[in-house]
């Protein structure tokens, strides 16, 4: 999780600084822990949870928000010129004025118009207590933002319940969302919340809303009305206090239309709605999220965040990402995992790796999405293609022979070794393609 401060670093160095030292005195402490006795360890114990809940309060007053010109690694983006319409001056002060209103966001975002929109409806709506759907393709980050709009809420010091509705078997449903008394079914032994008591003065995310069956719409429904639930087994009505915040993959409207989600629920859930793009609608965010994952992975792996070469760095800042959000953080991850120093587009799973003509194929598919394209970006591509289906050539020509191509084209032999790693091209490949030819020859 990273802090931002707009400001420098003054006020930030003062108070970690006291925050570091509490850490070393409380660690030197705990050095003599096997000559304590209980009373002093729970005392040290009582001591760190303070210093935790410290930091807590710091982390939300300080900024959650990265931007884009502070992210490490962000030299590696496309050079202005290259970057989409988007990202116009108007677009960069919305995000600066979010910043500057102490915002808490989890993450980086970058000036995209339709996003910055959906985060100022959040800003917006987060201080109520107002119902809010969130809808948009699968990982474009819908649980993130129900946690944005918890964060910046009321009740950010509340609990905060996640409930994945597609994974709760309909038997079930009832109890789980709303609790059980003992004996109320086989296998009930004992008196158990559900999932709205266990949110009461919280926020309450119900993901994966369109899912829910027409009887558990009927219950929720009953829920938003009178505010108040029924565990399973008992008539006894119990008040609940619960912020909902609702999401979903699927248009709610063409499913109330076809009879499979109820239209009441549908208008009480959307009191306010916001919609999330899709990565590819908002490219300027991928050279960000690229190092910012990238930091992540590292962490997570205790190594340094992995280097991408040029052809691996245009790929990923021109692929579709069918799953958005979700599947590019899973691509850093991977590659930082299975790469050195250094990934390249071999380190890339076989059913996206690019092949020939790969690159034209993502220029006309980023075309088609209505993504601006740049001159340069097509420049490069068509460069690129053009110098791997030369080496291919060659090296088809010379049977996989890398100093006889490097001859032939009066080529230093370890600059041609680099353009071949560049372009993911092994040599072997195609000396085990003639292999076949000369044994029927003989």
């Amino acid at each position: 999780m990273k802090l931002f401060d707009p400001h420098g670093f003054g006020s930030s160095v003062v108070s970690y600084a006291g925050l570091l030292e509490k850490i070393e005195i409380l660690r030197s402490t705990l050095r003599w822990a096997p000559r304590l006795e209980r009373a002093e360890i729970e005392k040290l114990l009582n001591q760190s949870n303070a210093l935790r809940d410290e930091v807590m309060q710091l982390s939300r007053k300080e900024r959650f928000v990265e931007a884009a010109a502070d992210v490490p690694g962000s030299h590696d983006a496309p050079d202005a010129a290259d970057q989409p319409e988007a990202l116009s001056p108007s677009a960069h002060r919305r995000r600066e004025a979010l910043i500057e209103r102490s915002f808490i966001f989890e993450g980086i975002f970058g000036d995209n118009p339709k996003l910055l929109a959906a985060l100022e409806i959040a800003e917006k709506a987060a201080p109520t207590d107002l119902p809010v759907l969130i809808d948009g393709e699968s990982g474009t980050g819908k649980e993130l933002m129900a946690k944005v709009i918890h964060a910046n809420g009321a009740r950010s010091e509340r609990p905060y319940i996640s409930v994945n509705c597609g994974a709760i078997p309909e038997n079930l449903l009832e109890s789980e969302l709303f609790g059980h008394r003992r004996g109320a079914f086989t296998g009930a032994s004992s008196d158990r919340k559900g999932k709205f008591e266990s949110a009461h003065t919280g926020t309450i995310f119900l993901d994966e809303i369109g899912e829910l069956p027409l009887q558990g719409q009927v219950k929720l429904l009953r829920v938003l009305e009178s505010h108040e639930i029924q565990r399973v087994g008992s008539d006894e009505p119990i008040a609940v206090d619960t912020r909902i915040v609702a999401a979903t993959n699927r248009n709610l409207r063409e499913l109330a239309a076809q009879g499979q989600f109820r239209e009441d629920l549908f208008y009480r859930l959307s009191v306010i709605h916001v919609t999330l793009p899709a990565l590819r609608e908002r490219r300027d965010e991928i050279p960000l999220l690229i190092a910012y994952f990238g930091d992540e992975a590292a962490g997570q792996l205790k190594r340094r965040p992995v280097k991408l070469t040029p052809k691996l760095r245009d790929f990923l800042l021109t692929y579709a990402y069918p799953g958005n959000i979700r599947e590019l953080r899973n691509l850093v991850y991977r590659l930082s995992c299975l790469a050195g120093d250094t990934a390249d587009i071999e380190h890339l799973p076989d059913d996206i790796r690019p092949g020939p003509a790969a690159a034209a194929l993502r220029l006309v598919e980023s075309e088609a999405s209505g993504a601006p394209l740049s001159l340069s970006d097509a420049k490069r591509a068509a460069s690129d293609e053009a110098e791997r289906a030369f080496l291919e050539r060659g090296l088809q020509e010379t049977g996989g022979t890398v100093a006889e191509l490097a001859r032939r084209c009066d080529m230093n032999r370890s600059h041609l070794q680099m353009l071949l790693k560049k372009h993911g091209i092994h040599s072997k490949d195609f000396r085990h393609a003639e292999k076949p030819d000369r044994e029927k020859e003989s």
